[in-house]
């Protein structure tokens, strides 16, 4: 490799990384906007298509999926082509991206929300905010049962909307970002087991499958190294992910709510209500039930789990572009 190809190579691996920090600490400094933001613009787009589109078939399924998935790793892939080797606006096409796909300030801004209503024992308000956070049937559920979905949910997001775009970031820089968070916007969208989308949507949910199996997994074992921040052992936390992680339906989520249990010595798993629909979860970790101040925890938590991923995977994508290059 010539020196010059050197240089280039390492001022494009030194703007990636720099542009995945810089874009997660603009989500965690930047409220995200209320109207007009992008993932949202892309969701109204992708339900425009599916209209045109849909039919009862696993095949219109993949090509809505391919098309949707495609057209945003397109799109992330004509920004470096227009950025170009400048490493200014490389950096700063990175950040944006990593910016507009990072969820971590909204996750902690809503679980906190609940958090506070159910410390002030108000019940009705916790129930009537849930449905911003998860899609589970809010009525009737009790402190302990309110205070388990927002640690699930802050569990399973803290690898969907922090770890996995960052770590898909550093693996394919731009399109990887959007890509990312096309796929796991169309299975919160038609991944679901219902009538309409068991086919349609299946494709959609095995692509947010496959592209969550490492993330996942390094949300696991992060927040196995950052138990300690929130009282919890190491080795507990380990235990936990090793013994329970795989009862769960999810081939991803049990990984990153088995640690969560683990880490703040919680017992998560029980029913769930989505609709009509009933699910029986299993029992997550051995600890206490959770209560409402809890939530404060699995937010302290999902943070230094998601700062130690951005350093991790800023550091891993100026690595493993210096190798690609040697090899």
């Amino acid at each position: 490799m010539s020196t010059q190809t050197r240089s280039t190579t390492t001022a494009s691996a030194t703007a990636l990384a720099a542009g995945l920090l810089a874009g997660y600490a603009a989500d965690s400094i930047l409220a995200d906007p209320q109207k007009g933001h992008p993932v949202a613009l892309f969701g109204r787009a992708a339900r425009t298509l599916e209209r045109s589109c849909y039919a009862d078939s696993r095949m219109r399924g993949v090509l809505f999926t391919a098309a949707c998935v495609g057209g945003s790793a397109a799109l992330g892939a004509a920004v470096d082509r227009a950025v170009g080797p400048r490493r200014g606006l490389a950096l700063a096409a990175t950040a944006t991206a990593a910016w507009t796909v990072i969820g971590a300030r909204s996750l902690r801004r809503e679980a906190a929300a609940i958090g506070d209503l159910l410390e002030e024992g108000d019940l009705p308000g916790a129930r009537e905010r849930l449905p911003r956070l998860c899609g589970r049937d809010a009525r009737g559920l009790s402190e302990t049962a309110l205070a388990r979905a927002v640690i699930e949910s802050v569990a399973e997001n803290t690898s969907d909307a922090i770890v996995a775009p960052l770590f898909w970031g550093a693996v394919a820089g731009t399109p990887g970002l959007l890509a990312y968070r096309a796929a796991n916007t169309l299975d919160a969208m038609v991944g679901h087991r219902n009538e309409r989308y068991l086919n349609f949507g299946w494709a959609s949910a095995r692509l947010d499958d496959v592209l969550n199996l490492a993330p996942a997994r390094l949300t696991g074992l992060l927040t196995v190294a950052a138990a300690p921040t929130v009282g919890g052992l190491r080795q507990q936390t380990w235990n936990v992910l090793r013994h329970d992680a795989r009862s769960h339906p999810s081939p991803n989520a049990g990984h990153c709510e088995a640690s969560a249990a683990g880490a703040l010595g919680v017992r998560l798993g029980g029913t769930n209500v989505y609709g009509s629909r009933v699910e029986e979860r299993p029992q997550l970790g051995n600890g206490r039930a959770p209560r409402g101040f809890d939530i404060a925890r699995a937010n302290k938590l999902s943070k230094a789990v998601g700062t130690s991923a951005a350093i991790l995977l800023a550091a891993g994508a100026v690595l493993g572009r210096r190798g690609l290059r040697r090899g």
